[in-house]
């Protein structure tokens, strides 16, 4: 018999025919098989008429106490059983999330604003509640999130709300703003600068593309006919941080990565800049999971402590 035709064999068969045989194999009597199937007796023989004519088979012989299996029938009987468990478990309902017992590896993709204003206070939260759980940082690739999410490789990505890749499900986890940040000692800090001031400090801008010596300040600044100095470019928020700690330049962070640091004078800036929304993203295949679903809401609740 050839593939083709054992498959289309397998299309014309019944489910119900294989329920029923599985029942008839367990109980080898017609009787009570119909009892558990919540059949007539009539039907169940109907339906084993119709497996025997399928596997061309009598597969139950009139026995001394009910019926004996033919040697297909016993072939059948393992097999059977496990394909209808299986299946029965894979269309059952889907179960609640026990975090306590959870083995779970979950993947974010996020940049090191997301690790360090979002990811910290979620880690703290799943050693409490999920102790034997794993968390992987994934780096934040921009080209290739929507494929990442969709394949699931990632789990959930932290990225800003308008530029977020089109069709995936995101929800708004934090609304950032920026504020003037030196050292602590600062001389040019000790008050609020006025714009020539602020204009006239050296300045280093964080560009996670690499780079860049323009952004949202910049942008800000033209509207009115400024411009301020910028000095250095760096990819990370931590060495922005770490190198006006170290010498006299000053940036613009946003202001939740400021709000515990040591050795930083915070002010705010003597002009407005646009902030951002802050989002968790995924895809819509995960949406309803009940282990995705969790990690979501385990994240909104690390930032409302």
């Amino acid at each position: 018999m050839t593939n083709t035709s054992r498959a289309e064999r397998f299309d014309r068969l019944d489910l119900n025919l294989l329920l029923t045989l599985d029942v008839l194999l367990k109980e080898l009597n017609v009787t009570r098989a119909a009892e558990r199937l919540h059949l007539s007796q009539p039907s169940v023989s109907a339906q084993l008429a119709r497996l025997r004519d399928h596997f061309a088979d009598p597969l139950l012989l009139p026995g001394p106490r009910g019926m004996r299996p033919t040697a297909r029938a016993l072939a059948l009987r393992a097999p059977l059983s496990e394909a209808l468990a299986s299946l029965a478990d894979a269309v059952a309902p889907a179960q609640g999330f026990d975090a306590a017992k959870a083995t779970h590896t979950w993947r974010i993709a996020a940049a090191d604003y997301g690790e360090m204003a979002i990811l910290a206070p979620l880690i703290l939260r799943l050693r409490e509640v999920a102790p034997h759980t794993r968390l992987a940082v994934i780096p934040l690739d921009t080209k290739r999130l929507a494929r990442q999410a969709e394949s699931g490789e990632i789990d959930v990505a932290l990225h800003t709300s308008h530029d977020a890749p089109p069709g995936l499900r995101q929800r708004t986890l934090l609304e950032e703003r920026y504020v003037l940040v030196g050292r602590s000692d600062h001389p040019r800090l000790r008050r609020r600068p006025s714009l020539a001031q602020f204009c006239a400090l050296s300045h280093v801008i964080v560009s996670p593309g690499g780079g860049g010596f323009q952004g949202a300040t910049d942008l800000a600044l033209q509207a009115l006919g400024l411009r301020r100095q910028v000095v250095l470019s760096v990819p990370h928020f931590l060495f922005a941080l770490d190198t006006v700690r170290r010498t006299d330049l000053v940036a613009m962070l946003p202001s939740r990565l400021v709000q515990q640091a040591e050795g930083l004078r915070v002010v705010e800036p003597p002009l407005p800049v646009a902030g951002y929304e802050m989002a968790m993203l995924w895809h819509e295949a995960v949406h309803r999971d009940p282990v995705q679903a969790w990690l979501r809401g385990q994240i909104v609740a690390g930032l409302q402590v």
